[in-house]
């Protein structure tokens, strides 16, 4: 067992000395409320999306987000839910210029809530911006998505599907990463 914990923690020193693994991600608080006449409801939705993943090379890198998100409705008898995230991608850096970045991450993602027994997947490209704020700190920002979604609900019959191009403010999100 311990040469096999120091073999990892080798290579863990070995991978962070030539500064390609990141850390990061993000975190976002939301709120909507409609009044009497609009149903009297209220949603609030709480993301804690940490990320880590490896540069390959220049252009090329591999990551991971496994979050978790909880909803809580009032209004609707009080449900709360939550969800496990994971979301695997590979991202290609398009433009570099000083200390921006552009870059497309291409993947798929995986919902799970166990309360309301749903599921959810997807699979396509975010694009995103990355400004480099020092040697180990970036601001990234994905904006939109394109590609398929589809969310599960419990029940026959029941599957929401969406395809297309995502633009919209609800598919902006912003984190900070940490080099090493």
């Amino acid at each position: 067992m311990k040469k096999i914990m120091m073999t990892l923690a080798a290579a863990f020193v070995a991978v962070s000395m030539s500064a390609q693994v990141y850390v990061g991600g993000s975190v976002s608080v939301e709120g909507w409320s409609s009044q009497e006449n609009a149903g009297d409801r209220s949603e609030t939705t709480f993301k804690f999306m940490p990320e880590i993943g490896y540069n390959l090379n220049e252009d090329w890198a591999i990551g991971t987000v496994i979050g978790y998100e909880n909803n809580k409705w009032d209004g609707v008898e009080g449900v709360s839910e939550s969800a496990f995230v994971v979301a695997p991608y590979a991202r290609y850096t398009y433009l570099k210029s000083g200390k921006l970045s552009l870059f497309v991450d291409g993947g798929v993602s995986f919902e799970s809530a166990s309360k309301a027994d749903w599921t959810a997947f997807g699979v396509g490209l975010k694009p995103g911006l990355a400004v480099n704020l020092t040697d180990n700190v970036s601001f990234v920002s994905h904006i939109g998505f394109i590609g398929y979604e589809t969310l599960n609900p419990s029940g026959a019959k029941n599957s929401i599907n969406h395809c297309g191009v995502d633009l919209s403010g609800e598919n902006l999100s912003f984190g900070l990463y940490f080099n090493f």
